[in-house]
C-alpha cells in the first residue's frame, strides 16, 4: 500500500495508481507493462508454476532478457523483503496502518470502478 500510495501522489493520474494498488488487471495498461505485472503477480503467488512460456510471452510483449531479469529481481527483492517483515512481525510505521484502513473505508469506496465485480 505504500508503493501504491507514493504513486498515486507523485503520479499525475491518480486512477491508475490506485488500479495499481487495488487490482492492476483493470488499469489501462501497454501490453509490454500488463505482461510485466503478470509475471510478476504470477511469481509471488505461484513460483512454482512460472515457466519458459511465461519468459517467452515477456519476449513477445517487447521486453528485454536485461528488462526481464530486473522484472525478476525487483518483484524477488520486493517478496524477500515483505516475508522477512511478517517472518520478523514488523509492524507498519505507527499511524500507517490506520491511514490505510481509514483509506479504504472511506475515499476507495468512492471509487466506481472499485465497487465493479471482477471479470
Amino acid at each position: 500500500m505504500a508503493h501504491g500510495e507514493f504513486l498515486r501522489q507523485h503520479s499525475e493520474d491518480p486512477e491508475l495508481a490506485s488500479h495499481v494498488m487495488h487490482d492492476y488487471r483493470n488499469a489501462d495498461l501497454d501490453a509490454p507493462t500488463r505482461a510485466m505485472l503478470d509475471y510478476a503477480f504470477k511469481l509471488t503467488v505461484t513460483p512454482s508454476d512460472t515457466n519458459h512460456e511465461d519468459f517467452a510471452r515477456l519476449e513477445e510483449a517487447g521486453l528485454t532478457h536485461q528488462q526481464i531479469l530486473s522484472v525478476v529481481l525487483i518483484t524477488c527483492t520486493f517478496n524477500f523483503m515483505t516475508r522477512l517483515a511478517d517472518g520478523l512481525g514488523v509492524e507498519p510505521a505507527e499511524g500507517r496502518q490506520e491511514w490505510v484502513e481509514s483509506w479504504l473505508s472511506g475515499p476507495a469506496r468512492e471509487q466506481e470502478w472499485l465497487l465493479q465485480p471482477k471479470t
